[in-house]
C-alpha cells in the first residue's frame, strides 16, 4: 500500500515521503494514528500544495525549540528517593517523573521528548537528553539524593 508519511516515523521515513508499506502496518498502525495517509492522486496534489506552509511551520517550531533549549541549558532537576546503603534506589526516576519536573519548572515539552533508555535507579547525578524538535536537543542534569530515614 502506498502512503504519504505525515509525521516523522523513526523506522520508516520523514514527513512528506511516499513509501510503500504492508497493508496491515498502514491500516492498523499508521493510518489510525494519523502518521500517514493513503497516497491517492488528490492527496499527492494537496501534499505538494501545502509544502511551503509545512516548511514555514517546521522552521517556526525549530526556532521555538532552539529558544527553549537555550533556556533549559543548565537546568538541574532534583529528586529525593528512598535508597539502600549501596546507593541503589528502592524505586526509580522515570520519564514521567522527569517530564513532570520539567513542566513544574515552567517549560512545556512533550512527554515523548524525554530520552532515557531505562529508569534511573541509582543515587547521584545523571545527564538526560530532551529531544525538543528534529535536530534540537537539550541536556538537563538529574540529581537524585537519598531520603533520610
Amino acid at each position: 500500500m502506498k502512503v504519504i508519511i505525515r509525521k516523522d516515523v523513526p523506522a520508516l521515513g520523514k514527513a512528506g515521503e511516499v513509501k510503500n508499506v504492508r497493508d496491515g502496518y498502514a491500516r492498523n498502525y499508521l493510518l489510525p494514528r494519523r502518521m500517514a495517509e493513503l497516497a491517492t492522486d488528490g492527496a499527492l496534489k494537496n501534499w505538494k500544495l501545502g509544502a511551503q506552509r509545512r516548511s514555514d511551520r517546521a522552521a517556526k517550531e525549530t526556532a521555538e525549540a532552539k529558544a527553549l533549549a537555550g533556556k533549559m541549558e543548565g537546568l538541574v532537576l532534583s529528586f529525593t528517593r528512598a535508597a539502600g546503603e549501596d546507593g541503589k534506589l528502592f524505586g526509580s526516576v522515570g520519564k514521567s517523573d522527569i517530564w513532570k519536573s520539567v513542566k513544574a519548572s515552567g517549560h512545556e515539552i512533550a512527554k515523548e521528548a524525554v530520552d532515557i533508555a531505562a529508569p534511573i535507579k541509582t543515587v547521584g547525578d545523571t545527564d538526560v537528553t530532551l529531544r525538543l524538535a528534529q535536530g534540537v536537543t537539550a541536556t538537563v542534569k538529574i540529581r537524585i539524593a537519598a531520603k533520610a530515614q
